[in-house]
């Protein structure tokens, strides 16, 4: 059993992925409420389009994706210039840009897990918390959002999900450095481009099953919890 035995390598592409995906599903949580709110509740102009941008990611090749990534965050892109001269961030070929490109690339799923349960709140109980004086932010956060939020939590598994698994969009964006951008699914890439790596993308194959199954598993179970207080109300 010596071959299921991880090197120092593979526990460093782990130990990278869980960050990277955990930044990555933190940092876009509130754009994903926020987003959500407005296709669940909102009626403007546009909210197709809207609804067409944030779910591309599902659509588009992942290379495509981390390729429009590069030509806006890179150090000579649109938003990465500025990033770079003025605030001194530095994102394409960094564990952040990583970040970066999991975080569109779970976007999608977040979201609509999101509006899912924002759309399940009966809006009776929000427009009796707004009779009573509450204002809309307010009944946002004191009525709204303790209801949705096994939906968030399940959000928010499943982009961590996406994140981890994450390769076209990472590698085209940041490339594939060990230690530094070298996630799971490259080093597993990596693995399968050596002769004798098939023990290493094995044992790593094994990990992400795992992380993912337990996610899966976890999104089922809030799931769950969302359809049984839909049922109750």
């Amino acid at each position: 059993m010596d071959w299921l035995v991880l090197s120092d390598e593979e526990w460093t592409a782990i130990r990278l992925s869980l960050k990277v995906s955990a930044v990555a599903m933190v940092v876009s949580l509130p754009f994903g409420i926020a987003v959500a709110y407005l296709l669940a509740r909102g009626r403007f102009w546009g909210k197709s389009i809207l609804n067409g941008i944030v779910h591309l990611p599902l659509i588009l090749p992942p290379v495509v994706t981390g390729f429009l990534l590069l030509i806006l965050f890179g150090r000579r892109g649109a938003i990465g210039a500025f990033l770079n001269e003025y605030l001194g961030i530095v994102l394409s070929f960094r564990w952040t840009g990583a970040a970066l490109a999991c975080g569109v690339m779970g976007f999608p799923l977040m979201v609509r897990s999101i509006r899912l349960s924002i759309e399940a709140v009966d809006r009776r109980l929000e427009e009796a918390a707004g009779t009573l004086g509450a204002g809309p932010a307010w009944v946002f956060l004191t009525v709204t959002l303790p209801l949705i939020l096994p939906g968030v939590i399940a959000g928010m598994i499943l982009a961590f999900a996406k994140a981890m698994g994450e390769f076209g969009a990472t590698i085209t964006f940041v490339s594939n450095i060990p230690g530094e951008t070298q996630t799971l699914s490259a080093a597993i890439y990596t693995f399968t481009q050596v002769p004798g790596g098939d023990a290493g993308a094995m044992r790593l194959t094994l990990v992400a099953i795992a992380i993912s199954f337990a996610a899966l598993l976890a999104s089922e179970f809030m799931g769950h919890l969302v359809g049984k207080r839909v049922h109750l109300e």
